[in-house]
């Protein structure tokens, strides 16, 4: 007697009910601020996503939730990974500011340079002797910069600390406000979507931002010049992470942690520089076909620059001191680092493919 299309699709199912898993396994959640379509994400972010699911060969499923979906607020997202609300989360470190103390070294002026791929590295050499203690409850993946903070100005061509005194400067970070306040400027602080607006109004003079930004907030429309130091030279950059919590890690069998972990070792770092400072010249790009102005200062405007800057990194010492810190040592060996792997990361070439 045969079975009736109903009895056949009920038997099929209860094959496959009992057969093995062998997919998707292990489902974790991804908890960022950046909207989905954000360069950061699509093309920093969701291609380490992709590398872990491919290592894991399709065992593991990363479901990411942009936008503060999830709810809370961007500020809160590290919290949220090390309390196990989410598995994973992007968040920007000065977004809690003096929790990570010591990592903050890398945003300071003329600490970062102008390489990002190796002040990448250079945090993970220093990760486990200096860094590790700041992020109890989580697992780090990585941390990255950004190709660092650049003035974008409405209407003042400024070269010289004089031309910034009295601006008022839109800044990203505690840093960055120590650094408008080193050039005589009035720092302003206000979330990123507030920016366009705040230069339409007048409200800021500039803001201190890199170009990659210039793009989503169309910023060429609310500036006419972009400033940077001679030979790309940056004032300063943010520290990103991508962490899991701690437990959720060491809940998950060995080759699962390897499928992360080699998505997330010095090649990954090196290509995410060079990705980062791809993004950043066409956030420029953007900026120049628009009609506006590039300003390189020479070299020496910035050396100018850079002495007006130096009490930023004596003011961090200091405060850092106060919680114990020797910040005048992890000045020195971050800079050594960034040193040691600016010549690493210029010899990187990308894996060859079968």
């Amino acid at each position: 007697m045969k079975k009736t299309g109903f009895a056949a699709a009920a038997a099929w199912m209860a094959l496959v009910a009992a057969a093995p898993v062998t997919a998707q396994e292990f489902s974790l959640k991804m908890h960022h601020m950046l909207s989905a379509n954000a360069s950061a994400y699509t093309e920093l972010i969701a291609p380490w996503v992709r590398k872990v699911e491919e290592n894991s060969q399709g065992r593991v499923k990363i479901e990411v939730y942009p936008a503060m979906s999830l709810g809370g607020r961007p500020h809160e997202l590290e919290g949220q990974a090390r309390d196990g609300v989410v598995d994973i989360v992007w968040a920007i470190n000065s977004y809690t500011p003096g929790l990570f103390a010591k990592t903050e070294a890398f945003e300071l002026p003329f600490v970062y340079d102008n390489d990002p791929a190796a002040a990448n590295l250079a945090m993970r050499d220093m990760f486990e002797s200096d860094l590790r203690d700041e992020y109890a409850g989580l697992k780090v993946m990585f941390l990255y910069v950004h190709a660092g903070q650049a003035f974008n100005m409405r209407e003042a061509a400024a070269r010289t600390p004089a031309d910034f005194e009295g601006l008022r400067i839109r800044i990203p970070s505690r840093i960055g406000a120590w650094t408008a306040d080193a050039l005589g400027a009035s720092p302003v602080s206000m979330p990123v979507i507030d920016i366009p607006l705040a230069l339409q109004e007048g409200a800021v003079d500039g803001v201190l931002v890199p170009w990659e930004i210039i793009p989503p907030l169309k910023l060429q429309d609310q500036t006419e010049y972009q400033i940077e130091g001679a030979g790309k030279t940056r004032f300063g950059t943010l520290v990103f992470q991508v962490s899991m919590n701690a437990d959720r890690w060491n809940s998950l069998p060995a080759d699962i942690r390897k499928a992360f972990k080699d998505a997330s070792g010095r090649d990954w770092l090196a290509e995410l520089g060079r990705t980062t400072r791809r993004i950043e010249d066409e956030g420029l790009d953007v900026a120049l076909n628009a009609g506006n102005s590039h300003i390189e200062l020479t070299d020496e405007e910035t050396a100018e620059i850079l002495t007006a800057l130096e009490p930023v990194v004596d003011r961090w010492i200091a405060e850092v001191g106060r919680k114990g810190i020797d910040g005048a040592r992890i000045v020195e060996r971050a800079r050594e680092l960034i040193r040691e792997n600016s010549q690493a990361a210029a010899n990187w070439t990308p894996p060859t493919t079968a």
